[in-house]
């Protein structure tokens, strides 16, 4: 390779030809010529050499006579024969010189070009494809080694647009979410920070019959109320400071499309008017101008705050939660959905290890473990960033292990399998009293022993926990295991 170019050496062509089709092809490549005064299979030694393109002429130069020994020199270079030749020349050729094509005479230099890129680009697929079986080879030696460790799962993947579950909770929302995309209604998608809202919005708006039309995404969060009039219904040359021409909003832009509204809980009641008569409308007037314009536009927002709550609150519009409510998304969080890591686990690293052309063996059971044991504040996001670090931290071709994990999550301990103990010959309130424990136990791990959310998530007060706490030993129970 010469300055990321392949190298081609021309043989044995007539000086004008070889002149010609030297320039042409030095476009593309980095030529070297030999010619009749130095007529040495010996220069085709250097490992540089890509292809060598000869022409057989005889008795001035004896092509094949000469890639023969070139192929012995560089078997790894492609070589090309062009000329006019018999038919026991090319049976020579073939079998003796190894031959990849043979070119006729008097071809034109676009051709030659043609053929030389293609015999490159074949050269290169090759080599591409005997380092991936070699890498294949040793990473079956090493799946025999390690193959009681690496995690897999029998539950099935399944997909709607770039969304990824298995759990039965995702199936029935995504299903729901397939219908949703058949109406033409206002879809509120609700869910924590990391869970997919905007993912879901996009598998909504392409599997809906709006797909042809643009997307428009934008998050409403920390906007004053004339920049986010401006950013979604446009402005006109001087309706602001700084507005120094006209522009076109988010939602006249997307006409006949869909516009994905994030963080809708925060825009201001003033603002919530002013999208409420869009909706009613379907019309937008941009900011400092007396024009309407009419949109044809899908509108799908979506929130990490409970709107039902602002609303009794009196910051946010009841009238405009009814208009967005067309359907209703609710997306749990993943821990929630237990079945889904494992799933996403194994998407997730295939994908990012392909964009960072790293291969890794698998993920080990230990790590999934792992993770089924945390609560993911952060959801799908924090996943998905966990495993990035992950397979860039991980050797190549290798198995990801505990070691690659963060110390929060590695820190984790089993919890303990108490209710499932001795259950033979208990008397019923024992029985009841281990299953508390362990329900309890498990409950404070994954959130982390907060406490009042402990006490919320299974409905018994603050003080009634503390009291089981201290009554089962439970923090000394999950410390020895």
């Amino acid at each position: 390779m010469n300055n990321g170019l392949s190298t081609v050496l021309l043989c044995g062509f007539p000086h004008e030809e070889g002149q010609m089709l030297s320039d042409y092809l030095g476009m593309h490549y980095s030529i070297r010529i030999c010619n009749e005064n130095n007529y040495d299979a010996k220069l085709t030694e250097s490992a540089s050499i890509d292809l060598i393109l000869a022409y057989h002429k005889m008795p001035e130069f004896n092509a094949i006579s000469f890639l023969i020994e070139a192929r012995q020199n560089n078997p790894q270079a492609v070589r090309v024969l062009a000329g006019d030749l018999s038919k026991n020349e090319m049976h020579e050729a073939i079998n003796k010189a190894a031959i990849y094509q043979f070119l006729p005479q008097n071809w034109p230099v676009e051709q030659i070009e043609l053929h030389v890129r293609r015999a490159l680009e074949n050269r290169e697929l090759g080599y591409r494809h005997r380092h991936l079986s070699r890498d294949l080879k040793m990473a079956e030696n090493v799946l025999k080694k390690y193959d009681t460790n690496i995690s897999t799962t029998s539950k099935t993947r399944y997909k709607f647009n770039q969304l990824v579950y298995a759990s039965p909770s995702m199936i029935t929302l995504c299903d729901m979410a397939r219908k949703a995309a058949l109406t033409e209604l206002p879809i509120l998608i609700q869910g924590e920070t990391g869970t997919g809202k905007e993912l879901m919005a996009r598998a909504v708006h392409n599997a809906s019959e709006r797909n042809a039309q643009p997307l428009m995404v934008h998050n409403c969060g920390g906007m004053s109320d004339e920049l986010l009039h401006s950013e979604l219904f446009g402005h006109v040359k001087g309706a602001y400071t700084g507005a120094v021409s006209d522009r076109l909003g988010l939602l006249p832009a997307a006409n006949g499309g869909t516009v994905f509204l994030d963080e809708i809980a925060d825009v201001s009641p003033t603002f919530q008017v002013s999208l409420l008569r869009f909706l009613q409308d379907g019309e937008v007037k941009p900011l400092g101008s007396d024009k309407i314009i009419k949109c044809d536009v899908r509108v799908i927002a979506a929130g990490n705050r409970n709107l039902e709550e602002l609303i009794k609150k009196g910051e946010f519009r009841e009238d405009l939660f009814y208009r967005l409510n067309g359907f209703q998304l609710k997306i749990p969080p993943l821990r929630s959905r237990i079945d889904d890591i494992r799933v996403l686990t194994e998407y997730l690293s295939e994908r990012y290890a392909q964009s960072i052309n790293r291969r890794i063996l698998g993920i080990s059971k230990e790590v999934l473990e792992k993770f089924e044991l945390y609560d993911w504040p952060g959801n799908v996001r924090e996943l998905e960033n966990e495993i990035k670090r992950l397979v860039a931290v991980s050797e190549n071709g290798q198995l990801v292990n505990l070691e690659h994990l963060s110390e929060n999550i590695k820190s984790l301990k089993p919890l303990p399998n108490i209710a499932l103990t001795k259950l033979n010959g208990d008397s019923l309130k024992e029985t009841v009293e281990k299953l508390e424990l362990s329900i309890i136990s498990a409950t404070l791990q994954k959130l982390r022993w907060n406490q009042s959310k402990v006490a919320k998530e299974l409905g018994i007060s603050r003080m009634g926990l503390s009291n089981k706490i201290k009554r089962y030993g439970i923090e000394s129970v999950i410390l020895e295991n």
